[in-house]
């Protein structure tokens, strides 16, 4: 796969990361399947990233999907740490330090800012992608852009009614 080396490259670099997004989940909608190549994709097509995965709500918290990176917390509570501040809020959260997020969960020390971004299902949060840097400020409005359209397409695609029963 290819990884952007110069910033000017970024957009391009994004729109062939949602290119293969899309790909992968027209080869097999399988939701645990899918996820792990979509989480492979994203790994190989953004730099300076230590962390990206799913996790997905089951039993009224969240619980750690397919990954790339070190091992992570397992279960994250609805309203605690960015993810589940996301599934509280149903909205994106781009984190720029989060040292300086209240209640931030450290599953990964090197992580020094987040973005996480909701995914639907008959308008509810199924789940959400998460994304940490080793960089402060990480993240901005291009991530944010090309990482809703990844979710667009999953929340699209998927067959997320074989998945985890909510």
């Amino acid at each position: 796969m290819y990884r952007v080396k110069r910033q000017e490259d970024l957009n391009d670099n994004y729109k062939l990361m949602a290119y293969m997004v899309r790909r992968v989940l027209e080869d097999d909608p399988d939701v645990v399947a899918s996820l792990a190549n979509i989480s492979a994709v994203i790994n190989g097509y953004m730099d300076k990233i230590n962390w990206v995965g799913f996790y997905l709500m089951k039993g009224g918290g969240l619980v750690l999907g397919p990954f790339q990176g070190l091992p992570a917390c397992i279960r994250i509570q609805v309203g605690k740490g960015v993810c589940g501040t996301a599934v509280a809020e149903g909205k994106t959260q781009v984190v720029a330090d989060v040292s300086k997020f209240p209640g931030h969960i450290a599953c990964d020390s090197a992580s020094k800012s987040e973005i996480v971004i909701p995914i639907y299902k008959n308008g509810e949060v199924f789940g959400v992608l998460d994304v940490d840097s080793p960089v402060l400020n990480r993240f901005g409005e291009l991530e944010v852009k090309y990482l809703s359209e990844v979710c667009a397409h999953i929340e699209k695609i998927m067959k997320i009614d074989d998945v985890l029963p909510v």
